[in-house]
């Protein structure tokens, strides 16, 4: 970190400080290591640190295995404009199931799963928020 050269009652120091923790000092002095403290108060700053929690960078979706129905939620808000099944039609996975407008784009929801469309919960022109049950596949 930093070096100084000392000189006491004649003789040459050479004190290189290595690490600093409150007011302990890790230095080496002319090769040889010791842990100082120095005798002194140790200020506080007057910006205190922010500590806060951990934040979420993506969404984890679980899937349910074995209990036979499978939720289609809208990821982004937006509006329906085309249910492309109704109920009781048998999809495969990859097939589409709604268009919707989000930001100003159009985005088309697929089957993750084969089955059958057991209900759909929203109408065209229907507005839906994040999260929102479109529809269930069974």
């Amino acid at each position: 970190m930093k070096s100084y050269k000392f000189k006491i009652q004649g003789h040459e120091y050479e004190v290189e400080i290595k690490n600093t923790e409150g007011n302990i000092f890790d230095i080496e002095v002319n090769g040889t290591p010791y842990t100082v403290e120095l005798d002194r108060e140790i200020k506080q700053t007057k910006t205190p640190t922010l500590v806060r929690s951990a934040v979420a960078t993506h969404k984890v979706i679980e899937k349910t295995e074995g209990s036979g129905a499978s939720d289609v939620k809208c990821p982004l808000p937006g509006i329906i404009l085309n249910i492309f099944v109704k109920e009781g039609d048998q999809v495969k996975a990859g097939d589409q199931l709604i268009k919707y407008e989000a930001m100003k784009m159009e985005n088309i929801l697929t089957a993750e799963k084969s089955g059958t469309i057991s209900s759909i919960k929203v109408n065209l022109g229907d507005t839906i928020i994040q999260d929102q049950l479109i529809m269930q596949i069974k």
